[in-house]
């Protein structure tokens, strides 16, 4: 990043802060600040989980309980322990609470009719086409990456999500028994790891990397949930994956994949694998690769984007 990256950042933030009055204590024309407003919009009809709230938001946990301290004072939320687990507690709207978020609705949709108005049609298209993609880069930039023990549950939800997207994928369909899924252990320091994606913290994405002594390194079971797709992860895993072989001093990274999944094959080949002749028995492999290795990749999120992020390696 150079200083004129940060500098069009700043100031892109500044207008925006401006434009949609987040600067102001009465946001949208309410007696409340963004953030009440924004718990609102976030906790919807249905309630939610004040942790999951939390996470989605990114928001510390004592200024979340403070805004809703301020919203149940106003009659607009309740906050009840859950019944199964007391450490649990859930934040509902009150009727006052939806007819506010419905306002607000309202004044949000106003709002952004005010700031296409005042443009043709041709700028308002490339205006609500550049705010797709900054929404997406920005969604991008909130992925995470983290090790985790491969019998994790957010790690056996991702695997068990994978081998059902595999089963209607495949012309074989998928059987787990009878691939060559590597056991926990070999997904464990220091004979491997596994990577998870989470995003908002639900996670949304895997990937295995195996790491046998003396032998190349291999990638498996490489997923990516599909509303977590078009943000550039199929990518990072594999950036963030070859760097951890370097780093074990491996000089080859290896993968296997299925004639069905093409996008993920121009994803293998875009990021410098080469096809090799099979190196092991995988019935449901079609296409062995093999990347050769000479240094570390450098660990960055890259802005392309690209749809092959299933693997059934």
């Amino acid at each position: 990043m150079d200083a004129g990256q940060i500098d069009q950042v700043r100031r892109f933030n500044r207008t925006v802060t401006e434009r949609v009055g987040v600067l102001h204590d009465h946001y949208l024309g309410r007696d409340r600040a963004v953030g009440e407003a924004r718990l609102l919009w976030e906790i919807g009809e249905q309630g939610q989980d004040v942790r999951r709230l939390r996470e989605r938001l990114g928001l510390d946990s004592g200024y979340v309980s403070r805004l809703l301290r301020s919203l149940e004072r106003d009659g607009l939320v309740t906050v009840e322990p859950q019944r199964q687990d007391k450490r649990v507690r859930t934040v509902r709207l009150t009727a006052e609470g939806r007819a506010e978020r419905t306002l607000l609705d309202g004044r949000s949709d106003e709002l952004a009719g005010s700031l296409l108005r005042p443009l043709n049609s041709e700028q308002r298209a490339r205006l609500v086409s550049a705010m797709a993609e900054v929404d997406r880069l920005l969604t991008a930039a909130t992925v995470t990456l983290e090790v985790v023990d491969p019998d994790h549950p957010d790690a056996r939800s991702c695997l068990f999500s994978y081998f059902a997207e595999l089963q209607e994928r495949l012309d074989t369909g998928f059987d787990p028994a009878r691939s060559l899924l590597p056991d926990a252990g070999e997904l464990r320091p220091p004979r491997g790891l596994f990577l998870l994606a989470r995003l908002h913290g639900e996670p949304v994405g895997c990937g295995g990397l195996k790491l046998p002594p003396g032998a190349p390194a291999e990638i498996k079971r490489m997923w990516v949930a599909p509303r977590a797709r078009r943000l550039g992860l199929g990518r990072r895993f594999l950036t963030e994956l070859q760097a951890r072989a370097a780093e074990h001093g491996c000089e080859a990274l290896r993968l296997d994949t299925n004639k069905a999944l093409g996008a993920a094959i121009g994803l293998y080949r875009s990021f410098g694998f080469r096809e090799v002749p099979a190196f092991n028995d995988e019935p449901y492999a079609h296409h062995w690769f093999e990347k050769r290795m000479t240094a570390s990749p450098p660990r960055k999120t890259p802005g392309a984007t690209e749809a092959g992020e299933i693997d059934p390696a």
